[in-house]
């Protein structure tokens, strides 16, 4: 394979990549020219990053979060800078790591960007529909509209077929609207079935607390094991 076909195949799968993080690729995607090496380097550290992240390997991630930020500052560009914040932001959010996304500055950001993270704040402008990634789209309709979340709305979410894409609908909604026993235990078993280690964890203690709440008591014994288990393997 000649090397700019090789920087195509790995741009597609960046873009790819991307894209179930929910978030515009940096360069590389559909016709455009092969993506420049700082953009693939960026694209294959923020992944590992990412995954880094959800396993709870923080030593990892922050090692691979590093070379992302590193690749990118090459360019000089502040735009993209705040493009790749915005995909650590998605993941933690999706973890139910609300804690503010600190190292995104909207001012050097674009439209779809601002948009975006006016979304994952759980504040979406009815302007920013069409700006957001599709899988979003409908969970950002029901927030703008400031309606409550219902079976229908929750079915739409459950029906994403990409586990992060689906996972960050949940976990926005969540924020935007509340807690429901379907939207926690959605919200369970998306992370469950991928062995995502912090984010399972995050809607495993809520779920636990609301089961509690609810004087649930078998719910809440199953959930404390399924806790425990989960804390027996973690990374030391």
């Amino acid at each position: 394979m000649n090397p700019d076909s090789y920087k195509k195949t790995l741009a597609a799968k960046a873009c790819k990549a991307l894209a179930a993080m929910a978030v515009v690729a940096v360069a590389g995607c559909g016709n455009q020219p092969p993506a420049p090496d700082w953009a693939l380097n960026a694209e294959a550290a923020a992944q590992r990053a990412s995954a880094a992240y959800l396993q709870g390997q923080q030593r990892i991630e922050t090692l691979q979060w590093q070379k992302a930020r590193e690749a990118v500052a090459s360019t000089g560009r502040p735009d993209q800078a705040a493009k790749l914040e915005l995909m650590r932001c998605a993941a933690q959010v999706a973890s139910l790591d609300w804690s503010g996304c600190t190292e995104y500055q909207a001012q050097d950001a674009r439209a779809e960007e601002q948009a975006y993270a006016r979304y994952l704040q759980a504040q979406p402008l009815a302007q920013d529909l069409e700006l957001l990634p599709q899988a979003q789209r409908a969970v950002a309709a029901r927030l703008a509209a400031g309606g409550a979340a219902d079976d229908g709305l929750l079915e739409t979410v459950a029906a994403i077929k990409e586990p992060m894409s689906r996972l960050l609908a949940a976990a926005v909604l969540l924020r935007g609207c509340g807690a429901s026993p379907g939207l926690l235990q959605l919200g369970v078993d998306t992370a469950s079935a991928q062995g995502w280690r912090r984010p399972l964890m995050a809607w495993l203690l809520l779920q636990l607390k609301a089961a509690q709440q609810a004087g649930d008591a078998a719910m809440a014994a199953q959930t404390e094991r399924r806790l425990q288990l989960l804390n027996a393997s973690a990374p030391k």
